[in-house]
């Protein structure tokens, strides 16, 4: 069973070009030219153990909003076309992550309906150059399109560099445990409906 899909996605704004193995060691090769975007998504990857290649442009003379975003809803399309029609799938995965002061939870359901819950604060408006905004954004645009019921809370945090990369690690987590195959299942959907979408 290959799960791996790749995307291309042009706008007047952004070129994202992505490609995803959910079955994979968890290399990164990220190049967005958002320095902290970068650094967050290679976290997605390594906790994930998802192979992961990005090369995205957009108008960030105007600000980081557009590519941030737009690389949210391009991973999230390949997510949910490398997982297909979700059989055999975990389907549920959840991170309580500590990073230094800060920690988080993280839990989701590969649902196919997509939702994000986001529940916290960052005690700055920046992490250097990036608006610590674009932090749900960024969520919310992946759970929207990769049909995922995402649910993020900071628990406590003084540092908002801690905090989003508390986040990001969790999300990595928890997708490696929710795309994660059971043998047990045998390739059956997991719902009771018979079907994830």
């Amino acid at each position: 069973m290959t799960r791996r899909a790749s995307l291309q996605r042009q706008t007047s704004e952004t070129s994202v070009s992505l490609t995803l193995d959910l079955d994979g060691q968890g290399k990164a090769t990220i190049q967005s030219g958002i320095g902290f975007l970068d650094h967050m998504l290679t976290h997605i990857a390594h906790h994930g153990l998802l192979d992961l290649t990005i090369e995205a442009q957009g108008d960030t003379h105007i600000d980081d909003h557009h590519l941030t975003e737009d690389v949210g809803i391009v991973f999230g399309q390949v997510l949910r076309q490398a997982l297909g029609d979700r059989a055999g799938i975990q389907r549920y995965g959840q991170a309580i992550l500590p990073m230094d002061e800060a920690l988080v939870i993280v839990a989701l359901d590969c649902s196919g309906r997509g939702l994000l819950t986001f529940d916290g604060h960052f005690p700055t408006d920046k992490i250097g150059t990036f608006d610590c905004e674009l932090v749900p954004e960024f969520l919310r645009a992946v759970a929207h399109n990769a049909g995922l019921t995402l649910h993020a809370r900071v628990i406590t945090g003084q540092n908002s560099h801690h905090i989003a990369e508390a986040l990001f690690k969790g999300l990595g987590r928890a997708l490696r445990q929710a795309i994660e195959v059971d043998p047990r299942r045998a390739g059956m959907v997991p719902s009771t409906k018979g079907k994830l979408e």
